[in-house]
């Protein structure tokens, strides 16, 4: 069978490759094409488009953005209908990927969704929308059963993926010789993987370096991104590394880190590293998502535990004497490191263990076979 896969990020395309290796394991005979990146195309897709060309951050960075965003949909849709999988399957993502299942679902085209746009946070009434267009719904939270089940739509619960990308990971032993950096007790500083995101982010975890000069801040890169926009952000900071595309290896060896809000900021917690969550967006977008907000946390670790587990900053709040106040609360000897080690473990409690790709995989096997829909 044929598979079409969209993701318009990087934890979408991480999430795609290995679900691309799952459906391989019970589809020997499958061929995938991909809107994705690196770990699609090594997973063995066809790699249309990069989502380096499609991840836009908040309402006024995608009106900017319309022209862009209405080409990739164009393209998108010809090349769907000029290959006629015998499923699409959708990766978060939700506003490119909510008009894709629309046009499939029009066009006879069946459709998988994977990882449920969080139509729970904003704009629940969308949960409709889905049911409309979506054939089969597989989700990563316990409590979207639920809250789909409101909407008379059974879905899928097949627990998180970031969990076999975690137990798949070998620590590399000699980390800290093979980048060579110092002897210093580490602070990760995670600004995202955006251009707009780490344009906006960087700065202000870069402000706190000077209120702690017994510890080596590391930034932690991705080659997605031009290595310009790091260079010139870190200008002032010669003695700050970047590490590119290795997160969790920095984050093994680190005593505390600062996060954009994100799927990182659920990465650092179960890879059990103190954290600060940190979001800033345009006063526009920030004008609008606060009316249409539904949820009382912006990261997935308190989203999950129903409580601030970790500290989120965000707009006015992401100031210098914050962050250093925070940061030093998480570090070893502060208030709040022991309490955020006891959430994370209530935490990996309720994610649950590894495998979801692979239920994932298989549910959508079997259900194109037997046409279980």
């Amino acid at each position: 069978m044929t598979y079409y896969l969209i993701a318009g990020e990087r934890s979408g395309d991480l999430h795609g490759g290995n679900l691309i290796k799952a459906i391989r394991r019970h589809d020997a005979d499958a061929r995938f094409r991909a809107w994705g990146g690196e770990q699609m195309e090594e997973a063995g897709a066809t790699l249309v488009r990069h989502y380096r060309t499609m991840a836009f951050m908040g309402f006024l960075e995608v009106v900017q953005n319309l022209g862009t965003i209405r080409r990739n949909l164009r393209d998108c849709q010809q090349d769907l209908l000029q290959t006629r999988p015998d499923v699409l399957i959708l990766i978060d993502y939700a506003g490119f990927n909510l008009r894709m299942a629309r046009f499939a679902k029009q066009h006879g085209i069946r459709v998988f969704y994977y990882i449920s746009p969080k139509v729970w946070a904003w704009n629940q009434k969308r949960a409709l929308k889905i049911k409309a267009s979506v054939d089969r719904l597989f989700v990563i939270f316990p409590f979207e059963v639920d809250f789909f089940r409101n909407y008379e739509y059974e879905v899928d619960y097949v627990g998180n993926p970031l969990m076999d990308a975690i137990a798949g990971f070998q620590p590399d032993p000699d980390y800290r010789e093979n980048r060579q950096l110092s002897d210093k007790p580490i602070i990760a500083l995670l600004p995202g993987s955006r251009h707009q995101e780490v344009a906006k982010m960087l700065p202000d975890m870069l402000a706190v370096v000077s209120s702690f000069p017994d510890y080596q801040f590391v930034v932690s890169g991705v080659s997605n991104l031009p290595a310009s926009l790091y260079n010139s952000l870190l200008a002032g900071f010669p003695d700050i590394p970047i590490v590119m595309d290795d997160a969790y290896n920095l984050l093994t060896v680190a005593d505390a880190a600062l996060v954009t809000s994100g799927t990182a900021t659920l990465e650092t917690a179960l890879l059990n590293v103190p954290e600060v969550v940190c979001y800033k967006m345009s006063w526009v977008t920030f004008q609008v998502a606060r009316r249409l907000i539904a949820v009382r946390f912006i990261s997935l670790v308190n989203l999950i535990l129903d409580r601030e587990a970790v500290r989120e900053l965000t707009q006015h709040l992401l100031t210098t004497d914050n962050l250093v106040r925070e940061l030093k609360r998480i570090l070893p000897g502060g208030p709040d490191h022991q309490r955020q080690q006891t959430d994370y473990a209530e935490l990996r409690g309720k994610v649950g263990g590894p495998g979801a790709s692979d239920r994932a995989g298989e549910l959508m096997v079997t259900y194109l076979r037997t046409h279980g829909l």
